[in-house]
């Protein structure tokens, strides 16, 4: 069926969500008959990382070794960075070695190195599929974590690309102690280890940064002792080759996918309502950096199994019959309405909410 030979007008939101499944899903069938390799999931999966972190560990020798320069290595690690966040969602919906745990949590483990700055992966397991089930809603942690439904504002600004300052001006908004202090222990067990020692190096590395700047301007530079100046020199190396990039990655990301996913009057489970297409030639430069976040990752959330780069290949025919079923494109006016859908769907769509609205939500 192609996405002409339905009349969406006389389809619920259920049955235009189904409509959309089956044509993606269909044309992801007739891509692995075309092209055979793509039956190998493991394998690609598993190549995937290994082209990643290769990737990232040779230019990040390249550049300390003085043969790149800093920014072309800080780039191209993001890069290759937002490769393996890409693989933690598709581990987390356990499409590589499902049933194979040892491989499975290796890449688990893996994918989280290389971005030390996010949560632990198997916490997020909980929290991501809880988002499929609740997408839209205060109970949508995960979104609401990367200030999807925030008003834009300084604050919002400073927690779209930092996920602790995130946390800690929740906390600072907290209106009682208790509530406070569980937002802390909440924080503290999902960043542990790596999130707390890379969001405090990158930390140490614009304090250190920035007094010395100031200093200098007054004219009186700071005499740091030898054992200081040697720990800013590897903080200063991990910042052109992990640090920065994640931070760089953890924006782009953060800022993509909190624009594109709609929060506060989605009808729960209606699919069709929770995520736009937003893909403008603008936002290109924060594609690159999120492996083209904005306009696929909506697919997912009418095939949740499908690999991310076979989201890629049936973008083109997904979003024909996305936009066909009511999805929408390029919704600019969700940055002023603080991600709100605003105004209903077009003239002759009718909603009736999806077999998911009635599940209850995952506690994470």
């Amino acid at each position: 069926m192609d996405g002409t030979s339905a009349s969406p007008q006389q389809m619920n939101a259920q049955q235009r969500s189904a409509h959309i499944r089956e044509v993606v899903l269909a044309e992801g069938v007739r891509l692995r008959q075309q092209h055979p390799w793509l039956l190998h999931q493991d394998a690609l999966g598993a190549g995937i990382l290994a082209f990643a972190l290769l990737g990232m560990v040779g230019s990040a020798a390249l550049y300390i070794n003085g043969y790149m320069a800093w920014w072309v290595c800080l780039l191209l690690n993001a890069f290759l960075a937002s490769l393996t966040h890409e693989l933690e969602h598709d581990l987390i919906h356990s499409m590589y070695f499902r049933k194979q745990r040892l491989p499975h949590n290796l890449m688990m483990g893996l994918v989280w190195l290389a971005r030390p700055s996010t949560i632990n992966p198997w916490i997020r397991r909980h929290l991501h599929l809880n988002h499929h089930k609740v997408s839209g809603t205060e109970t949508d942690m995960e979104e609401r974590a990367i200030t999807n439904g925030e008003p834009w504002g300084f604050a919002r600004l400073l927690m779209v690309g930092d996920n602790v300052m995130s946390a800690f001006i929740r906390m600072l908004r907290a209106k009682t102690w208790g509530h406070k202090l569980k937002i802390l222990k909440r924080s503290l067990l999902v960043y542990a280890p790596l999130a707390l020692l890379h969001w405090g190096a990158w930390y140490v590395f614009l304090g250190f940064h920035a007094a010395n700047g100031i200093a200098n301007l007054l004219g009186a530079p700071i005499d740091w002792s030898a054992g200081t100046l040697q720990t800013i020199h590897v903080i200063d190396i991990a910042a052109v080759v992990i640090i920065g990039p994640n931070v760089l990655r953890t924006f782009c990301l953060h800022f993509v996918s909190s624009n594109m996913h709609y929060y506060g009057d989605v009808e729960l489970g209606n699919v069709i309502q929770q995520t736009q297409v937003l893909n403008p030639w603008w936002m290109w430069p924060l594609q690159a950096f999120c492996f083209n976040f904005g306009s696929t990752h909506g697919i997912h959330h009418f095939v949740v199994k499908e690999p991310f780069y076979i989201r890629q290949m049936t973008a083109s025919v997904a979003h024909k019959v996305m936009a066909q079923m009511g999805v929408r494109f390029n919704d600019f006016g969700t940055f002023a309405r603080a991600n709100r859908l605003g105004f209903p769907p077009p003239e002759g769509f009718r909603s009736a909410p999806s077999p998911q609205a009635t599940a209850e939500p995952q506690r994470g």
